[in-house]
């Protein structure tokens, strides 16, 4: 009766613990794997346009600070002749 009664309580406690880590592993990719059907992949043409224009972004910023670099390494040149 003891035995029965201390055999109750452990399967208590391994229920109440939760799933062990494999187990909790295991849901987390198969999840991970859930979500990634559900993504909404570009086309090539929709690719190919947002990839140009991050790099005509990436120009024209680069441009930019280019410009920008020179001036004010000029008018620091300018600053210490003075």
């Amino acid at each position: 009766m003891a035995n029965e009664k201390k055999e109750k309580k452990e399967v208590a406690k391994k229920k109440a613990k939760g799933p062990g880590l494999f187990a909790r592993i295991g849901k987390f990719f198969r999840e991970v794997f859930g979500e990634v059907k559900k993504i909404s992949w570009p086309t090539k043409k929709e690719l190919l346009s947002y990839t140009l224009t991050v790099l005509a972004f990436i120009v024209l910023m680069s441009i930019v600070i280019g410009v920008l670099d020179f001036v004010f390494g000029k008018g620091l040149s300018l600053l210490g002749t003075l």
